[in-house]
């Protein structure tokens, strides 16, 4: 089977590697879509883990199941989240108190060889505590979008909390950063009963696109001065909410900077290594200003995701705007790392002769 490796941040190789086969409790997928994590384009982040099989957002087919796999059989279309907690909730504090990413077992669990592969082994914590079956009416593509939405609706509950019928008791909120990411939360937001959604970035492409999936403002950060555009458009009373989506410490200061009294500012994503985040404790102080950091997602979250994606809040059609095969995946990496005019970008895996009925019938 094929593999996409990274090597480097610029050397990402395909390889052969053997189709891998199912042991007791564990499943086969052919994968038939793979996301690139625009976490995976950060060379810091991601060259500390190479060489590895990229991808980590795979939805597909289970083709074959190791014995004593309950639940699942081959035909079930489903999408995998590469870590999985114990789910021990009375052994595990993590499990017991829903911070899932710090379990022991969510931490050392994964996918194997990885999510832009041909084929991938899920292993039985993966299989039995965050594999998730796909209604017929979700696409594979939209089976991929189940873990970064989950990311999404993390940082979104750990701010909330979530109002009766899934509603967000936030009248504003500002999305730093209209990168998929970036959009997904303007999306989620939205969905979740936000009523003033701001979009903040400086390229053209995302500002449109934002505006185009329900932002209600969009603010380039190349024209204009961020936070005087934030106090405009909320009277002075700056955002309720506020998702610092790029990797640095400067995108953190300026969520600060544009959080209204009592705000909650999700930190998204990681800075690079080296950068401080230098903040008055009296401004966050007297303001009642709540810093939240969000790290990936478990399961309760990337079950919401899917709801959120049943319900057509979220759909690949709205944010995917390249597909490429596995051959051409460093184009599609570099295509990612120029955030210009891309958004999500898909790996998608063609039928094979060899395929079954089921997959035949996905074609169509």
């Amino acid at each position: 089977m094929r593999i996409a490796k990274l090597y480097s941040y610029n050397d990402i190789r395909i390889e052969e590697m053997p189709a891998p086969r199912p042991g007791p409790g564990e499943a086969l997928l052919k994968t038939m879509a793979s996301g690139i994590c625009s976490g995976d384009l950060m060379p810091w982040y991601i060259e500390k883990k190479a060489p590895l099989v990229l991808g980590h957002e795979p939805s597909g087919v289970i083709v074959e199941t190791g014995e004593g796999v309950a639940g699942f059989k081959a035909g079930d279309r489903v999408a995998v989240h590469h870590h999985a907690p114990c789910m021990d909730t009375v052994n595990c504090p993590f499990c017991r108190r829903g911070d899932f990413v710090h379990c022991p077992t969510w931490k050392s669990s994964s996918i194997y060889p990885g999510g832009i592969s041909e084929y991938i082994l899920i292993r039985r914590v993966n299989l039995e505590n965050d594999t998730l079956k796909l209604p017929p009416e979700i696409s594979f593509e939209d089976g991929m979008l189940v873990e970064p939405l989950g990311c999404v609706l993390k940082g979104l509950r750990r701010a909330g909390p979530f109002g009766e019928g899934f509603q967000f008791q936030a009248e504003s909120a500002l999305v730093i950063g209209l990168g998929v990411m970036g959009v997904l939360h303007v999306l989620a937001l939205k969905a979740l009963g936000v009523k003033k959604v701001i979009g903040a970035d400086r390229v053209p492409y995302r500002l449109e696109k934002a505006l185009e999936l329900g932002a209600d403002h969009a603010i380039d950060t190349g024209r204009e001065d961020l936070e005087r555009a934030v106090g405009g458009i909320t009277g002075g009373r700056m955002a309720e909410l506020v998702v610092a989506g790029p990797n640095s410490a400067e995108a953190m200061a300026a969520a600060v900077k544009t959080a209204g009294e009592g705000a909650k500012v999700v930190l998204f994503t990681p800075a690079k290594p080296g950068e401080t985040l230098a903040i008055d404790p009296n401004e966050i102080y007297f303001r009642e200003i709540s810093l939240i950091p969000s790290y990936s997602t478990g399961p309760d979250d990337t079950r919401a995701a899917l709801k959120m994606i049943e319900a057509g809040d979220v759909r690949a059609r709205m944010v995917v705007t390249h597909r490429f095969p596995i051959e051409e995946t460093p184009r599609a990496y570099r295509l990612a790392a120029e955030a210009g005019e891309s958004l999500k970008i898909a790996i998608t895996f063609p039928l094979t002769p060899a395929l079954s009925h089921w997959e035949r019938e996905e074609s169509r």
